[in-house]
C-alpha cells in the first residue's frame, strides 16, 4: 500500500477535495484498507469520484419527491369536501409519473446466490449491527436449542405445576420432550411407527454406508419413513450429533445417555437443535442510532469485524465473565464417509440507510455533509470484501457475493440509483459486476404501486423484497395526509389496502420469477415475549408464501423455524401462482375514516397509545442512542420497537392534528401525562432521565413532540431528521 493521501485541515483530514472526520479516516487507514489489501490513493480517489458523480442525482430524486408530493397535497386541498373519485385519483397519480408505465413481463437474472437465501424458507433476524453482543447473538442463532426455546417461553404454559421457577423443573421438561418427540414425529416421521416408542438411536454401517437405525422399546428397528432425511453425524465420547433434514432445514437430535436431559428422556435425547435463522441483517438503519462520524464509525466497525470473523464482547452476566464470539463451524461425517461442514452462523445480510440523510464523516468541497447511502455502500461493500479472504470459517457467501438491503426506495428511478452505485463500488473495489446483491423493502407507496418496475431496475442483483406495516403505514397516511382524517391504527390493519399490499408483493414477486432465487419476506413479530401467540399466528406467513419472516430475537428464530417444517414454502408458492393478482385500486385507496363517528374517549385512547409509544421508545433513543430494544406499551406489554414505529405514531397524530380530530393543546396534555407514564416504566435505570419532571428542558420530550408538531413538513414523514438534529444536540451537551 501506498503511503495514506490525506492532509491535515484544521480538526479535519483534507483528502483531494473531501474534508474527512479524523475517526473516520483513522478507521479507514489502520482497519478497513489492511483487511483487504487496497491501495489508500485509489480507495479515496475513487470514493470521491462516486461521491461527486452520484450526489446530484441524488438530490435531485429527493426533488422529485418533494415535488410529487407538493403536487399530491394540492390535488387533495382542491377536493376538499367532494366525494371520493378513485379513478381520478389514479389517473392523476399516473399523469404525474407517481405510477409508471409497466413494461414486458420479464424475470429476474440473479446468479451467484447462496442457498439459504434463494432456495430454503426460513427465520430471518434484524439486529442493530452497532451492538456487538446482539450482532454475534443474531449471526450465532444460525442453531438453536428446541428444548431451550420451548422450556424458556410460554409455549409451554405454566398450568399442573409446569411453571418454570428458580431451578429445573422436570415436569415442566417432560412437557418440552413431549413437545419436541411430536414435532419428530411430523418432520422426521418413523415406518410405523412414533418417536414416543423409540428406546435407542444408532448409527450402523451398513454395506460401507452409515444408516440411522431406530430401536424400540419392544427391540424391533424401525426405520426412517425416509432414509435420505439422515445427513450425516459427529460423535464426541458417548454424545452422537445425528444431522437429519426435512424442507431444506438441517436440525440434529442430540443423543446423550450422559446428558442433564438425555440420562432420563427417552432415547437419550438431550436435546433438539434446529437450523433457525438461515440469515441475519445486520443493520445500519431503523435500528441503530449513529448521527455523528464518531457513532457511525462504530457501525462499520462492528460490520468489519463480523466479515472478519474477529468481533467479540466480554460482559457481565450474574457473577460471571463471559465472551462472545462468532461460533464456529459444524462438521459431520456423511452416510458415505465424507466431511461435510455446515456454517455455524447465519448468511449476514446488512442493511444501509436509504438516499435521504447525509453524515459528516465527510464533508464535500463546499463543506456539504455527504449523503450517508452512498458511503454505506463503499464502506459496507469494502468490509465485505475481507470476508472472501478468511480462511478459519466457511465464508459469509460461498460465492463471495454482497447482500446489501437498501431501504425506502421511491420508485423505480431510485432503484436505477442504487443500481448505479452498486455498480461504481464494484468497479472501485474490483469485484465482477453484480458481485453486490441488494435487497429491495417494499416500504413506500410509491415503491409499492411501480414494484415490477422497482424490481426490473435491479433484475441482475436483486435477492430478496420484503412488506413492512408500519414504515408502509407511515408513508401511506404522509402521501395521504391532506385527503382527510385516517382512521384508527388498529382499523388501519383491517382495511383491503393493507391486505393488498401484503399478496401484491408475493404477487408480484412470484411473478418475477423470484422463487428460487431470492427472498420474498414478511414483517417482524413485535412481541418477544408472547412466543406462544406467535406459534399460534407467524405461519401464516409462509401460507402467505413467504420464505423468511422477520424474528426479534434468536429463541423466537427456533420457534418461527418450526413453521417453516410443517409449511413447504415452494410449493405453496407454485399454488399462489395461480391465483389473480392482488388488487391496485385496493391498495391505492387511502384508510381514511369519519371522524365524526369517533367519541372523545376512542380519540383519547388513540393519542394516548402514539403518545407513549413515541415518548417511550424517543427517551431512549436520545439519551442513550438505542435505535432498537424492547420498550413497553401503555399496557406494560413490552415490543420491540425501531424508528418505523415511531414514523407510523408521529404520522398518526399529524393527520388527526391537521384535520381538527385533536387540537394541539390536547396532544401537549398528553404528551405530558404520558412523560410520567414511560418515567415509571424507565424508574429501575439508575442512568434514566425522566422527562415529566421537567418537560420544556428534556430534550427527548421535546423531540418527542415536534415529530408530531412538525410531522406534515418532514419528508416523507421521516423521523429521522428531527432525531438526529436533537441526538447531536444532546451529545454536545
Amino acid at each position: 500500500m501506498t503511503d495514506a493521501p490525506g492532509v491535515q485541515s484544521s480538526t479535519r483530514v483534507r483528502v483531494g477535495q473531501m474534508l474527512v472526520d479524523p475517526s473516520f479516516y483513522e478507521f479507514v487507514e489502520q482497519q478497513l484498507l489492511p483487511a483487504i489489501d487496497l491501495d489508500s490513493a485509489h480507495f479515496w480517489s475513487g470514493a470521491e469520484a462516486i461521491l461527486d458523480d452520484l450526489s446530484p442525482l441524488n438530490q435531485e430524486l429527493l426533488d422529485v419527491r418533494d415535488a410529487m408530493q407538493a403536487q399530491i397535497d394540492d390535488w387533495h386541498r382542491q377536493r376538499a369536501g367532494q366525494d371520493w373519485d378513485h379513478a381520478a385519483y389514479v389517473n392523476f397519480l399516473r399523469e404525474i409519473g407517481y405510477i409508471v408505465p409497466g413494461g414486458e413481463p420479464f424475470t429476474i437474472a440473479t446468479r451467484n446466490v447462496d442457498a439459504e437465501i434463494a432456495a430454503v424458507a426460513g427465520p430471518q433476524l434484524v439486529v442493530p449491527v452497532n451492538n456487538a453482543r446482539f450482532a454475534i447473538n443474531a449471526a450465532n442463532a444460525r442453531w438453536g436449542s428446541l428444548y431451550d426455546a420451548l422450556y424458556g417461553t410460554d409455549v409451554i404454559d405454566d398450568d399442573d405445576g409446569k411453571a418454570a421457577g428458580q431451578v429445573y423443573n422436570p415436569i415442566r421438561g417432560e412437557a418440552v420432550i413431549a413437545y419436541a418427540t411430536r414435532l419428530l414425529d411430523r418432520v422426521l416421521p418413523l415406518q410405523g411407527a412414533s418417536h414416543q416408542q423409540v428406546r435407542s438411536y444408532r448409527v450402523t454401517p451398513v454395506a460401507d454406508k452409515l444408516e440411522c437405525r431406530v430401536i424400540l422399546d419392544n427391540d424391533q428397528v424401525a426405520n426412517l419413513a425416509d432414509p435420505a432425511q439422515f445427513i450425516g453425524c459427529n460423535e464426541t465420547g458417548p454424545q452422537q450429533r445425528l444431522l437429519f433434514a426435512h424442507n431444506g432445514l438441517h436440525f440434529e437430535v442430540v443423543i446423550d445417555p450422559n446428558g442433564r436431559i438425555g440420562r432420563e428422556a427417552r432415547g437419550a435425547i438431550d436435546d433438539i437443535v434446529l437450523e433457525s435463522a438461515l440469515t441475519t441483517i445486520q443493520d445500519c438503519e431503523d435500528s441503530v442510532a449513529a448521527v455523528d462520524a464518531g457513532e457511525k464509525v462504530g457501525v462499520y466497525r462492528n460490520w468489519l469485524g463480523l466479515m472478519l470473523n474477529t468481533l467479540e464482547v466480554t460482559f457481565t452476566k450474574g457473577d460471571r465473565s463471559m465472551t462472545r464470539r462468532l461460533a464456529p463451524d459444524r462438521v459431520y461425517t456423511t452416510p458415505d464417509g465424507d466431511e461435510l461442514r455446515l456454517s455455524g452462523r447465519s448468511v449476514m445480510l446488512v442493511r444501509n440507510v436509504g438516499h435521504l440523510m447525509r453524515t459528516d464523516c465527510i464533508l464535500d468541497a463546499n463543506g456539504e455533509e455527504t449523503f450517508e447511502g452512498l458511503l454505506d455502500a463503499i464502506v459496507t461493500s469494502a468490509a465485505a470484501v475481507a470476508n472472501q479472504r478468511q480462511q478459519s470459517h466457511l465464508p459469509n457467501s460461498r460465492f463471495g457475493s454482497i447482500y446489501i438491503v437498501k431501504p425506502k426506495m421511491h420508485g423505480p428511478a431510485e432503484a436505477q440509483l442504487t443500481d448505479t452505485l452498486f455498480g461504481r463500488v464494484e468497479d472501485l473495489l474490483g469485484l465482477e459486476r453484480n458481485t453486490i446483491k441488494v435487497g429491495v423493502m417494499d416500504e413506500e407507496r410509491r415503491t409499492t404501486v411501480n414494484l415490477p418496475e422497482c424490481i426490473r431496475a435491479v433484475s441482475e442483483r436483486l435477492v430478496f423484497i420484503n412488506t413492512g406495516f408500519l414504515d408502509r403505514t407511515g408513508d401511506e397516511i404522509h402521501t395521504s395526509m391532506y385527503a382527510g382524517p385516517v382512521l384508527p391504527k388498529e382499523e388501519i390493519k383491517q382495511q383491503p389496502w393493507i391486505a393488498a399490499y401484503e399478496d401484491w408483493n408475493v404477487d408480484v414477486g412470484i411473478r418475477c420469477g423470484l422463487p428460487g432465487r431470492a427472498q420474498i419476506g414478511k414483517g417482524m413479530w413485535p412481541k418477544p415475549d408472547e412466543m406462544a401467540e406467535m406459534m399460534a399466528t407467524k405461519q401464516g406467513h409462509p401460507l402467505a408464501g413467504a420464505n423468511c419472516a422477520w424474528v426479534p430475537s434468536p429463541t423466537a428464530a427456533t420457534l418461527h423455524a418450526m413453521h417453516y417444517h410443517e409449511v413447504d414454502v415452494r410449493e405453496r408458492q407454485q399454488q399462489l401462482a395461480t391465483r389473480d393478482i392482488a388488487s391496485l385500486d385496493d391498495i391505492l385507496t387511502p384508510p381514511l375514516g369519519d371522524s365524526s363517528k369517533l367519541d372523545a374517549q376512542a380519540i383519547q385512547r388513540e393519542l394516548d397509545n402514539n403518545a407513549q409509544g413515541i415518548l417511550g421508545y424517543v427517551v431512549r433513543w436520545i439519551d442513550h442512542g438505542v435505535g432498537c430494544s424492547k420498550v413497553p406499551d401503555i399496557n406494560d406489554v413490552g415490543l420491540m420497537e425501531d424508528r418505523a414505529t415511531l414514523r407510523i405514531s408521529s404520522q398518526h397524530i399529524a393527520n388527526w392534528l391537521h384535520h381538527g380530530v385533536t387540537t394541539t393543546e390536547q396532544v401537549m396534555e398528553t404528551f405530558k401525562r404520558m412523560a410520567a407514564v414511560v418515567d415509571r416504566q424507565n424508574a429501575h435505570d439508575p442512568d434514566y432521565r425522566a422527562m415529566s419532571d421537567d418537560p420544556d428542558n428534556s430534550i427527548a420530550f421535546r423531540a418527542a413532540c415536534d415529530l408530531v408538531l412538525k410531522g406534515l413538513d418532514q419528508p416523507n414523514g421521516y423521523t429521522e431528521p428531527l432525531l438526529h438534529r436533537y441526538r447531536r444536540q444532546k451529545r454536545r451537551g
